[in-house]
């Protein structure tokens, strides 16, 4: 299969997941997918041609020689003089702070017209970066960037790696802001950097929407960075530092909250964490080379900044793509969305055993995974992509799921900032298995009964833009169509009493995939009985208008009898 690499050149790779299978069994309607029987299949190894877009070329140096021109040309790099505000902190104590460099030499000798900027951001997730939209509106970070992690103090120009102090340098691989972002007014300033590469550097957590702490007025909060000692100029911190305000209400609704009379941050600090109990709650904003107490709230912004942290897919972009598997020779596929269709079909081999088949990201490592069940025995499989060998690893993570009537990768469902998977037994039990970032998971949590009424049971990322996971139902019989939203919660207050949206009869085949469109809100597809499939793009509702009107996205899918 050729592919694009992240350097937009093509290569072609083959890669084998080595997985010993048994024959597939009489299917069961399970979550993302469509279920035929399979007889007499015979063991079959799957072979799939799956290479997702490799890491990219682009050597250690670049970035480096990158970081040290942003350094230079940047006067948030020069050495610190005098005391900055707030007290220092170790990266022991702040593991998860971000250092954002950007040099274009614009391809000219002269530095004059050089484009340097240093923004400051914060790991909440291995590959994602939390950083102010004005940090990221109107500059190309793929071309021109470098992202620093694991140190506390500011690089030293021309010193290579030395220079990090300790500190590792990666390549932004995409970038997003709120498109709510106007430059110059400094609302809605929030961003994402994807990272090319997992970092070791361990995440925070972002605040719940729920969270009854996080959002009070007068909490106790922390500001980290490297900012500036004062207002129209002076000069950053050369190690990081913290100060400690309190909380606006806000910050709780607003698109900029402020933390009132004393100023908590200068030029420097733009784009790191405003964190209250070990949680982010908030971005550092205001205006470039002012000193002041804004930041923007991260609670109405969670379910966009959500979408983004938890948008692993095949191609490697921010669309969620779709696996299928042809009825008559097992043959599977990855289609990689356009929007609101899709591409040629990628090949990926044989997954005749397979009765079930669900993409997620478990490791949180930006690359796909998929969680796949053997209809022989119901043994569950986590497939999981090496981006440094370049191989596939399988790792078994259940057994004898044979009866389990759905089983669903919804995404963090427990609120702990980690993948969860979720699952429906014979007796129509709803099961939460809490994940531990790993391909691991706690013992599994009962989260309520009467599931067994449902044909379908779906979910991947949040549908009412409030930063948790939810799930879509169908009813087996009067097939109404049900909300159950996630409350960030283990047990059986884990989802919301279940709200009906539709009423879909001429339907054979739901799946949830994630964002398929790219605008931050998880979609729905669902097959029509003449082979249709259709795109229920998200609106962020929790209502009977939680879909748009639907999209015909693909013809002939009546071939396929997995979808996930």
């Amino acid at each position: 299969m050729v592919v694009s690499t992240s350097q937009g050149r093509s290569r072609k790779r083959r890669m084998r997941i080595a997985l010993s299978l048994g024959a597939a069994g009489v299917a069961a309607a399970v979550t993302a997918v469509v279920l035929t029987q399979v007889a007499g299949a015979s063991p079959v190894l799957p072979e799939p041609t799956l290479a997702p877009p490799g890491l990219s070329t682009l050597g250690a140096g670049e970035l480096e020689r990158r970081v040290a021109g942003a350094v230079v040309g940047d006067t948030a790099a020069e050495p610190a003089r005098g005391s900055a505000a707030g007290t220092p902190v170790t990266s022991a104590a702040a593991p998860w702070m971000a250092q954002l460099w950007y040099h274009d030499d614009r391809g000219t000798g002269a530095a004059s017209d050089d484009v340097d900027l240093f923004c400051a951001g914060v790991v909440v997730a291995p590959t994602k970066i939390l950083t102010a939209a004005q940090c990221v509106k109107g500059y190309n970070w793929y071309a021109y960037g470098a992202v620093v992690t694991g140190t506390d103090r500011l690089p030293t120009a021309g010193s290579g790696t030395a220079g990090l102090h300790g500190g590792t340098v990666s390549l932004p691989l995409r970038q997003y802001y709120d498109p709510a972002y106007i430059s110059g007014i400094y609302a809605d300033d929030i961003a994402v950097i994807t990272l090319d590469a997992p970092v070791k550097a361990e995440p925070i957590r972002m605040a719940t929407s729920t969270d009854p702490v996080a959002y009070a007025a007068g909490t106790a909060a922390e500001v980290y960075g490297w900012g500036r000692t004062a207002s129209g100029g002076g000069h950053p911190a050369s190690a990081l530092r913290v100060a400690t305000l309190r909380t606006r209400s806000d910050c709780a609704t607003a698109g900029v909250c402020a933390q009132g009379a004393k100023p908590a941050r200068c030029t420097g600090d733009t784009g790191g964490p405003l964190v209250v109990g070990g949680r982010v709650v908030g971005v550092v904003s205001g205006r470039p080379g002012e000193c002041s107490g804004e930041f923007s709230g991260l609670r109405a912004h969670l379910g966009t900044v959500s979408a983004r942290v938890d948008d692993a897919n095949f191609s490697r972009d921010h669309r969620a793509d779709v696996f299928s598997r042809r009825t008559d020779d097992r043959t599977g596929f990855f289609k990689t969305s356009k929007g609101s269709s899709f591409d040629p079909r990628d090949e990926l081999g044989v997954w005749e055993a397979a009765d079930l088949v669900v993409q997620t990201d478990l490791d949180r490592d930006g690359f796909q995974d998929l969680v796949w069940r053997r209809g022989s025995d119901g043994g569950v499989f986590w497939a999981h992509y090496d981006p440094f060998r370049e191989v596939w690893s399988t790792k078994r993570i259940a057994d004898d799921w044979s009866t389990r009537a759905h089983v669903v990768a919804p995404g963090d469902v427990t609120g702990d900032g980690l993948p969860d998977l979720v699952s429906v037994d014979e007796a129509g039990v709803l099961w939460i298995h809490p994940g531990h970032g790993d391909g691991t998971f706690a013992a599994p949590v009962k989260a309520g009964s009467g599931w067994k009424r449902y044909d379908f049971v779906v979910g991947h990322g949040d549908l009412t833009d409030d930063g948790r996971a939810d799930l879509i139902t169908r009813d087996a019989t009067g097939h109404g169509v049900y909300l159950h939203q996630g409350t960030g919660k283990a047990g059986t207050d884990a989802f919301a009493p279940p709200v009906k949206v539709r009423t879909w009869k001429d339907y054979d085949a739901l799946a949830a995939v994630g964002d398929v469109n790219g605008d931050s809100r998880a979609d729905l597809l669902a097959r029509g009985h003449d082979g249709t499939l259709w795109l229920y793009k998200g609106t962020g509702k929790a209502s009977a208008e939680i879909f748009d009107t639907r999209v015909a996205s693909a013809p002939d899918y009546e071939q396929y009898d997995l979808l996930g």
